[in-house]
């Protein structure tokens, strides 16, 4: 990865397959919020809170721009978060070379790279996804940080489990986030407590990882798989909603998640976009 730290941030150079948008907006993440465009340059720049660092970025002429990063912060946070060390279009290479059947789905959001976000934000985040769409997630989210968190530039933190643990169900009600409070607040007791190890779930067989997870009020197979593959970057993990059950019973018929192997979860990016893009057709 050739970078170099400038008078605007961070730049990385010859990056290929990453897509700012398409990434965003992949329903792995809530809380990227795209900026207005500048309209002299016209470019299109997103923030949002990377690891208690409120965080701009943008691509111009195949720069990507990490603005106000210093060289420690890249190397201890961004490279990590963005997965910049893995070349994705040798993920997409192997993936089509060993299921064929995804050259199609493959070429649909090549942009895609699959963050690496606080293990904690991201389970708290899918209990609040579950039965819910985008922007009520986002606002329910939004209102969690902007109550809990802590002031970062343009935006908030979010609030730690820690945080949470001490509080009741009832504490959350001007969130609306309605039944998932509780599911919250157990998760977070859960954690802060030391009963789920979120770091210890990196290093365990996948299995028993989702097994944990799931001890959690609230947290089913699909909430696991996303806690693993998003926050935890396990990206062997599989999530499965409606969209990527209607694939496997159609498409894909007569495949298992395990048999996309290592990147199951960027195989299962591919074949989301896949879908949603079909279903607009």
């Amino acid at each position: 990865m050739e970078y170099k730290i400038t008078n605007r941030g961070a730049e990385i150079y010859n990056l290929s397959s990453f897509d700012l948008a398409e990434t965003f907006d992949c329903g792995q993440c809530f809380r990227w919020e795209t900026l207005p465009c500048d309209e002299t340059d016209n470019i299109q720049k997103f923030s949002a809170v990377v690891r208690g660092r409120y965080t701009t970025v943008y691509k111009h002429n195949n720069i990507f721009i990490i603005e106000n990063c210093t060289e420690d912060e890249l190397k201890d946070i961004f490279i990590d978060y963005f997965d910049l060390n893995l070349d994705y279009d040798a993920v997409r290479a192997s993936l089509v070379q060993k299921l064929p059947i995804l050259k199609d789905a493959a070429k649909n959001a090549p942009g895609i790279r699959i963050l690496a976000q606080e293990p904690w934000e991201a389970l708290c985040s899918f209990i609040i996804s579950q039965n819910n769409n985008i922007p009520r997630i986002k606002g329910i989210i939004s209102r969690l940080c902007e109550t809990f968190g802590k002031k970062s530039g343009e935006s908030y933190t979010f609030p730690s489990a820690e945080t949470l643990a001490v509080l009741e169900p009832d504490d959350l009600q001007n969130l609306r986030a309605g039944f998932r409070a509780g599911y919250i607040i157990d998760g977070a007791r859960k954690v802060a407590s030391g009963e789920i190890d979120l770091e210890a779930l990196r290093n365990m067989p996948i299995e028993t990882a989702r097994e944990k997870l799931m001890t959690i009020r609230g947290v089913g197979p699909k909430v696991a798989e996303c806690t693993l593959l998003y926050g935890l970057h396990r990206l062997e993990a599989f999530p499965i909603d409606t969209w990527i059950k209607k694939a496997m019973s159609t498409l894909y018929e007569g495949l298992k998640p395990e048999d996309f192997g290592e990147y199951a979860g960027i195989a299962q990016q591919y074949i989301f976009v896949q879908m949603r893009m079909a279903s607009h057709r």
